[in-house]
């Protein structure tokens, strides 16, 4: 009884050792183009596991310069500075000197005014008093030289005359706002114009616009 036990043991280990040669053998046998397609599924896993691998980020999007704003500056003086006396009525009575950029690229003219919103309703009743109305002015003007008059055309102050008027306040310091417009056109208007007339005209062809405030108080001196 013992020896059948042991004979049934050898055989049922000698059948598992060739059903395993046997299963190996067939898998060495298998035609390429199974391997291949093998292969294939665990490149593609691999590729999957390394694009989610942490620390892996995606390229930056590129997002292109958006244009910088049309900017109007001066060397005689900064922003909300003070004008120096030079350019106005206690002065030489000549403008200062101005830079124009980044004007934008589809302009066809420039408009320029100068305003003072700081007039006594005395004298003005509207509290306004136009200095300087220019416009057709090229967009390619990016520098006005003191005591220049650019390129275009110059309508008249509040005065009613065709100049740059100076700032001359009567009673205490005011403001001057020197304001740059980029227009898509040309503006077909008579040099009788004022800076009404301009600003109507226009209306819904403004591109772009900048603004420089000068500041000036007359010394006591000049009302001796």
């Amino acid at each position: 009884m013992r020896y059948r036990r042991i004979i049934i043991f050898l055989l049922l280990l000698g059948f598992t050792l060739i059903f395993g040669i046997t299963i190996d053998a067939a898998q060495k046998k298998a035609s390429p183009t199974v391997v291949k397609k093998v292969q294939k599924q665990k490149k593609i896993q691999l590729k999957k596991i390394e694009k989610h691998k942490p620390g892996i980020s995606p390229k930056p999007i590129i997002i292109p310069n958006i244009r910088q704003p049309m900017k109007i500056s001066s060397m005689a003086f900064d922003h909300n500075g003070s004008i120096p006396s030079k350019y106005t009525c206690d002065g030489t009575d000549t403008n200062p000197p101005l830079q124009f950029s980044d004007i934008p690229q589809e302009a066809k003219s420039l408009v320029l005014l100068m305003d003072d919103p700081d007039v006594p309703i005395s004298i003005r009743p509207d509290g306004m008093w136009d200095h300087w109305v220019l416009w057709n002015i090229p967009p390619t003007t990016f520098f006005l030289k003191e005591n220049e008059t650019p390129q275009g055309v110059m309508g008249k102050n509040s005065g009613g005359e065709n100049v740059y008027y100076p700032p001359c306040p009567p009673d205490r310091e005011h403001r001057y706002f020197f304001k740059l417009y980029a227009l898509d056109t040309i503006l077909d208007l008579p040099a009788s114009s004022f800076k009404a007339d301009i600003q109507k005209a226009m209306e819904g062809h403004v591109i772009s616009q900048a603004e420089l405030i000068g500041r000036y108080n007359r010394k006591l001196e000049y009302f001796q």
